[in-house]
């Protein structure tokens, strides 16, 4: 008689940075979690500072995690989701950052490590799109110059934002948070001058355009409820590209108003809808959609993805994967419609 081997028990796998990670809670709730599903022990591997999650993350695919549990902040959701690009393993989101970017935009709750270590266990897969960056940096002493992809999640900036994610000191952004980003957008917006890009879309011919930044999201809910990009969905097979537009004096201002109180305030209504429908849109702040989008500038500037500095950049060409990723999803989360 021939015997059928037991079948092996899966196991998951988390990736953390260890300085932003929970660790003994997060260990007792995936421990929970483990036993109730009935799996095998879960690997458990930190972050360093030459790997902040995407080597690690595919090391982890590679000896067959079933799931792949993301903790941290933006950065290291982004690093590990770049990792499980395209390999169908689905990602768990522990949100434990600044931003959290991903888990608002997918009414994920915060600092609830139960929660996340449920639906990693149990939560269903949902396909999203990817945000793909290729970034092509200054020349350097040779005359070379270098060019590198990486992956996004939420959104992408060229200009203002990105200007302000690279001054922004580190003490201040772990002491306020998000608003240590908005402080530093309004005093760049306020202070500098705007941007002089070349764009094209989907393939067009470069245009010239003035702006004080650009950004390329994948879905378009930041901290504190401000919704940058109404209509962006994470799942479409488009980018959403906003553009934030020096037109007339107080553009700022205008700005500010069209996305703290227009998008963050009165679409949340139907009467409020009704107001915007009635009065002229401002033209400061304007959204395009498309596949593919170039920026290209003549002296280098910075770029940030999801909220983190990527450095200095002479062109930048974003393009969209679509239903690249799965993670996983528990019930009464969604994706932004």
């Amino acid at each position: 008689m021939t015997m059928v081997p037991p079948r092996a028990q899966p196991h998951a796998a988390v990736v953390y940075h260890p300085l932003k990670t929970d660790l003994a809670g997060l260990r007792s709730a995936v421990r929970a979690a483990e036993l109730r599903a009935g799996w095998a022990p879960t690997r458990w591997y930190e972050t360093e500072a030459s790997d902040g999650g995407t080597g690690i993350a595919r090391h982890a695919v590679a000896e067959g995690a079933g799931v792949v549990l993301g903790s941290g902040g933006d950065g290291t959701i982004r690093a590990v989701a770049e990792a499980l690009r395209g390999t169908g393993v689905p990602l768990g989101i522990v949100p434990q950052g600044t931003g959290n970017l991903l888990a608002r935009n997918i009414g994920m709750p915060l600092g609830d490590l139960a929660a996340a270590a449920e639906a990693a266990f149990f939560g269903r897969n949902q396909a999203i799109d990817l945000g793909l960056m290729r970034i092509t940096r200054p020349d350097d002493e040779t005359g070379e110059s270098a060019v590198d992809e990486h992956a996004f999640l939420v959104l992408a900036g060229m200009g203002l934002d990105a200007r302000a994610i690279r001054a922004t000191r580190s003490t201040l952004k772990n002491r306020l948070g998000w608003l240590a980003y908005v402080d530093a957008g309004v005093r760049t917006m306020v202070r500098d001058k705007p941007l002089e890009v070349m764009y094209s879309m989907d393939g067009s011919e470069m245009k010239p355009l003035t702006v004080y930044t650009v950004m390329i999201g994948n879905c378009g809910l930041l901290p504190g409820g401000v919704l940058l990009i109404p209509d962006a969905r994470i799942d479409d097979g488009l980018l959403d590209v906003v553009s934030l537009r020096p037109l007339g004096p107080f553009s700022w201002l205008r700005i500010w108003n069209k996305i703290g109180w227009e998008n963050g305030v009165l679409r949340k209504t139907r009467t409020g809808r009704r107001i915007i429908d009635l009065v002229n849109d401002t033209k400061n702040v304007t959204y395009l959609r498309a596949r593919e989008y170039a920026l290209s500038v003549a002296s280098p500037e910075p770029i940030q993805l999801d909220g983190d500095d990527f450095g200095l950049a002479v062109e930048v060409r974003g393009r969209v994967d679509p239903g690249a990723l799965v993670i996983r999803m528990s019930p009464g989360w969604h994706l932004p419609v």
